[in-house]
C-alpha cells in the first residue's frame, strides 16, 4: 500500500448499536478498517418497497485506504443483518498526514 493510496471515510447504518458495534469490532480486528466510530440513536427516515419507513439505526464511519475498500464492503454486506446496508464511501479530501499514514499502516496487510 502505497503513501498516496487515499483515505476513505465509509458511513454504514446499522439496525442497532450492538449491530455496529459487532460490525466495527469485525472491521477492525480483520484490518480491513483503522478505526470504526459508532453513533449510536438516530432515526432513519427512507422509502422500502414502496412505502415510508422509520426505523431507529446505529451508524458507523469507518476510515480505510481506497484500495481496501472492495474488501471492506463486502465483508460489510457478509455481515449485516440488512438486505441492502447503506455503505458510502467519502474521500477525505485531506487530512493530517500522521494520522493518514497511520489508517495505511493499520490495514496493512
Amino acid at each position: 500500500m502505497e503513501a498516496a493510496d487515499p483515505i476513505l471515510w465509509v458511513y454504514v447504518t446499522a439496525a442497532d448499536a450492538a449491530e455496529a458495534h459487532r460490525i466495527g469490532r469485525a472491521l477492525v480486528e480483520e484490518r480491513l478498517a483503522a478505526c470504526a466510530n459508532l453513533l449510536p440513536g438516530h432515526t432513519a427516515i427512507y422509502r422500502w418497497e414502496g412505502a415510508i419507513q422509520e426505523d431507529a439505526e446505529a451508524a458507523l464511519i469507518l476510515k480505510t485506504p481506497a484500495s481496501r475498500f472492495e474488501a471492506l464492503r463486502a465483508r460489510i454486506r457478509a455481515l449485516h443483518s440488512y438486505a441492502l446496508p447503506s455503505i458510502l464511501a467519502l474521500p477525505a479530501a485531506d487530512g493530517d498526514a500522521e494520522f493518514m499514514a497511520w489508517v495505511r499502516a493499520q490495514v496493512a496487510e
